[in-house]
């Protein structure tokens, strides 16, 4: 009898892109895809910050390089990809501002949606685009949220944003899937990291998320980084068009 062989989850000899590694799950992901065997290219606007984190990936014996990438500036986006193919592009950056619908600003609006939807789109137009001038499909994989399946107080921008952001995906999906690319994403819980300590540090706030994650504690950013290597290797091969939540079962109810 020929028994089945579990497709790997290795990712040696790929190319990746991870916008927003700089820190907090992006530079997670970009960790984990560089320790699947991916040479990973590190970019953000700090580049101060992705030089450090990229000397110690590489001291761990992985491959790995910086770059200097405003993901806003669609013009550098462009020559980025024109310069060169990736197997694999993740997307972590993004932006959020909360408040009341009713009092949200058209300056916060546009931020918002700035980043996290027309800075995603194009991003992943231009990376889709190269793929199939390259004929070897892909991987593309947004970062973003459990908003992204449900509503929130104070939320209406951000939750608009990243449910904007799966519909984009689902009609990517089905437009690049004739040439091998996958587009999925990964939409996190609330993940501890500098940028929500604040957060976690509000004790009403953090009664409410205790309250909707039903595991009896909060997310890292290594719950992340299994699912991004995921989505990036073959052991995801016939997923497209969806994502996977990873939310401590916030959606659950």
């Amino acid at each position: 009898m020929s028994l089945p062989k579990t497709p790997s989850f290795r990712l040696d000899g790929k190319r990746a892109l991870v916008a927003g590694a700089s820190s907090g799950i992006g530079m997670a992901c970009a960790v984990a895809l560089a320790e699947a065997g991916a040479h990973v290219t590190f970019s953000a606007r700090r580049t101060e910050v992705l030089d450090g984190v990229v000397d110690d990936v590489c001291k761990a014996g992985f491959k790995a390089q910086a770059h200097a990438l405003d993901v806003t500036d669609t013009a550098a986006v462009r020559a980025l990809f024109d310069a060169q193919c990736y197997d694999i592009v993740l997307n972590s950056a993004g932006l959020a501002r909360h408040s009341a619908a009713v009092d949200t600003t058209e300056d916060d609006y546009d931020a918002v949606m700035n980043i996290n939807v027309r800075a995603a789109y194009f991003l992943a137009q231009q990376a889709g685009k190269a793929m199939i001038a390259a004929g070897k499909g892909g991987s593309i994989i947004q970062i973003s949220s459990q908003m992204a399946h449900v509503g929130g107080v104070d939320r209406a921008v951000y939750c608009s944003s990243k449910h904007a952001v799966e519909g984009m995906n689902k009609a990517m999906a089905i437009e690049f899937g004739p040439a091998g690319i996958r587009v999925n994403s990964i939409c996190p819980t609330f993940i501890l990291t500098p940028l929500t300590k604040p957060t976690f540090e509000d004790s009403e706030k953090r009664a409410w998320i205790d309250s909707k994650i039903k595991l009896p504690r909060v997310g890292q950013v290594e719950d992340i980084m299994g699912a991004a290597v995921f989505l990036a290797s073959d052991a995801s091969g016939m997923i497209t068009g969806t994502s996977i939540l990873v939310d401590g079962g916030w959606t659950a109810g």
